[in-house]
């Protein structure tokens, strides 16, 4: 079996392959090819999205804003809900006619985790024909590989893996921003949600070397990054089935040290995995932003056991006062799903409960909604479509008169923000971040962008602020 860098290396003789067919192509089209990138989903996603960017650009293709005006469109696909499978499909549709009429050499290809479905692969087969490479979630790698193949054989390229051990990162990359960046730091869930297809189409977990992650970060360091986003399923869970098992809370006092790095994000946690460890580093860091995503899901213990969860009402809570007295100005913002299977009024007014409690700065929440493949499906007691349906507006309602009460405190503060892009109604403005989160306009000049800048905020708008430079 080969090792991790023997395959990069072997994928970069696949880009150096393909590069020389793309020129003759050129020569005969008269132009440059281009490649579209279309990303559903989660942050893994976009970050994997970032490497195909990488791999096609340094093949030769330039980038194209729209889809149907590229050569090669790529759908990196989500299959969280099923609403999203639907939207691929229907993007699916519009692209036929754009090939069909105006583009015939277009080449679509489809990967991610809607992929990893063998029902959605078959439909593929069956109704999308005109689609020349389908590829999964654990040999997006083989990227390069795969387009030459397109070029080298017939028909429409399947290449599906049921699961892998491999992790091959070392291969190019074109962030969305050049001051920062997300890092995979593992892949894959062990924790079957009973809701979630996740760990059926990402795999089990499997955690990076803590010195190949860290030799990363110090390169994007080098390369002017001063934000790094640490990614995975479950963060909490990090290096458990490492050879020499290490934790979380063990690589972020690593990244905490690496010179050039101003600020450490990380997604997602799972409560169940949050250790007294972990909450005590963030205590004591200077760069870990002061922003927890900690997703909720539901307040009722008999959901949560039904939801396959492993904490209780109770254990969230008091996590969140862990978080509180070691953070005290901690931003807590969190996930929570209404109308799951057996849900009954007492159990939402528990949910309730929680986020009166607990006052987050944000939630998203969804409905549930069936996903075919998790266990959920099955379950009786289905929560009708009418009741679940009011008992999310009741949520979202109280969620956003909490945000609304708890918006504005920070209020003539002089807090530093990372100058992110010019704002897009008034080009005399920047909009960046602070470490919780929270975007504010200010004024600033292009050149600025990627620099954490002395702000104060003047004037809270409810999920802004207003600031003038100091």
């Amino acid at each position: 079996m080969r090792s991790d860098r023997e395959e990069a290396l072997r994928q970069r003789e696949y880009i150096r392959l393909t590069q020389e067919i793309l020129k003759k192509q050129e020569l005969e089209k008269g132009r440059k090819l281009t490649f579209h990138i279309e990303t559903f989903g989660c942050q893994m996603n976009a970050r994997d999205s970032e490497k195909f960017a990488g791999i096609l650009t340094e093949i030769g293709y330039e980038k194209a804003d729209r889809e149907e005006d590229a050569d090669l469109v790529l759908y990196n696909t989500c299959t969280v809900r099923e609403n999203a499978n639907l939207k691929v499909y229907g993007h699916l549709g519009k692209l036929y006619h754009e090939k069909k009429t105006s583009n015939p050499d277009m080449k679509i290809a489809i990967c991610g985790c809607m992929m990893q479905e063998p029902d959605e692969v078959a439909l593929v087969r069956q109704k999308y024909s005109f689609v020349r490479l389908v590829f999964g979630t654990h040999n997006l790698f083989k990227l390069a590989e795969l387009l030459y193949r397109t070029e080298t054989e017939k028909g429409m390229i399947v290449d599906v893996w049921e699961g892998t051990d491999e992790i091959v990162e070392d291969l190019p990359a074109i962030r969305k921003y050049p001051f920062k960046a997300g890092v995979n730091i593992m892949f894959g869930c062990n924790n079957f949600c009973s809701y979630c297809i996740v760990p059926y189409v990402r795999g089990r977990e499997r955690s990076r070397e803590p010195e190949e992650i860290l030799e990363e970060i110090r390169g994007l360091a080098h390369d002017g990054v001063r934000e790094v986003m640490l990614l995975g399923q479950n963060v909490n869970s990090y290096g458990k089935g490492l050879e020499r098992p290490t934790s979380f809370a063990a690589l972020l006092e690593e990244v905490e040290k690496i010179g050039g790095i101003e600020r450490i994000r990380f997604m997602t946690s799972h409560p169940k995995d949050l250790s007294d460890e972990l909450i005590a580093v963030m205590g004591r860091s200077k760069k870990i932003c002061n922003h927890f995503h900690l997703p909720l899901q539901s307040g009722s213990d008999p959901v949560l056991k039904r939801m396959n969860r492993h904490y209780t009402k109770a254990q969230y809570l008091a996590l969140v006062e862990k978080l509180r007295a070691a953070v005290p100005d901690i931003s807590v913002t969190t996930d929570i799903i209404v109308g799951f299977p057996g849900e009954t009024e007492s159990d939402f007014e528990e949910t309730l409960d929680v986020v009166r409690r607990v006052r987050f700065q944000s939630a998203f929440t969804f409905l549930y909604s069936k996903r075919t493949g998790t266990p959920a499906a099955s379950f009786e007691d289905q929560v009708s479509e009418e009741v679940a349906k009011a008992r999310f507006d009741r949520l979202l309602k109280l969620v956003q008169e909490i945000a609304a009460e708890e918006s504005g405190k920070l209020t003539g503060k002089v807090l530093p923000v990372l100058a992110e892009e010019i704002n897009q109604q008034d080009h005399a403005l920047l909009t960046g971040r602070l470490t919780d989160n929270s975007v504010v306009h200010f004024p600033g000049t292009e050149k600025e962008i990627g620099s954490i800048l002395q702000v104060r905020l003047d004037e809270c708008k409810g999920f802004y602020y207003l600031g003038s430079r100091v």
